[in-house]
């Protein structure tokens, strides 16, 4: 019942956003989706998100040695990167969004073609396209990536949770060998407890089973304070 009222209270939620998240571009005169909005359902909807960066930022912009990006060019290498890593990850399955009211970037990795089905392995014929993800955060390193793992509801909460975790760690592990800054990243398994679908249909469960690499910007000024102890 839980799950239910947590996944009927998404569907409204992004219902709103059907309503309330378009705003007309004043150049074009077009109907866009509003940044804004989409991070008010997000941080609704997927808490885990908005929940901060995992272990605090200070320790890890320090420990990290992250020069971070100039204020006034992030948000075109966020940009620059989202569509690099669109173009990269084509075809794969892969989903590349804009999360935390457009101040991180969250890469979707489909269950059914990262691991085969009760493995952490990761599938051989998606390692290409992992690959392609370590690549990018090896050509923008000024940023500290977050690995998110996720289940269904079917079997024990206990196992899910295990599963979860194991499998954000072997992406984590996996971007790490790839020689992505092992310093930069974390990884957080959260079970089945946050559904983006219903777990009453196959389909809806396949989009519940998933590992989601946040990719969070750090811009000179975020280094400054954590240097003066802000964070």
């Amino acid at each position: 019942m839980k799950k239910s009222r947590l996944f009927v209270s998404s569907l409204a939620a992004l219902s709103l956003v059907s309503v309330t998240a378009c705003v007309t571009d004043p150049n074009t005169g077009e109907q866009k989706v509003s940044r804004t909005a989409i991070g008010g359902v997000g941080g609704a909807t997927l808490g885990y998100l908005l929940g901060g960066i995992i272990g605090g930022r200070t320790a890890r912009i320090l420990g990290a040695g992250i020069g971070g990006v100039a204020g006034g060019v992030i948000g075109y290498k966020m940009d620059q990167q989202i569509r690099e890593l669109k173009e990269q990850t084509a075809g794969s399955g892969v989903d590349v969004t804009e999360v935390d009211n457009g101040n991180a970037i969250l890469v979707n990795l489909p269950d059914g073609v990262t691991f085969a089905v009760d493995s952490t392995t990761i599938s051989p014929s998606f390692q290409h396209t992992l690959d392609q993800i370590a690549n990018s955060l090896k050509t923008y390193p000024d940023s500290l990536i977050d690995v998110y793992g996720h289940t269904d509801s079917t079997g024990s909460e206990a196992y899910n949770q295990d599963l979860s975790e194991r499998r954000a760690r072997s992406v984590a592990d996996y971007l790490g060998m790839r020689g992505v800054s092992s310093a930069r990243i974390r990884w957080q398994g959260f079970g089945e407890r946050y559904p983006v679908a219903s777990n009453d249909t196959a389909e809806g469960r396949a989009r519940n089973r998933r590992v989601e690499i946040k990719i969070t910007p750090i811009s000179q000024e975020d280094v400054q304070a954590a240097k003066g102890g802000g964070y």
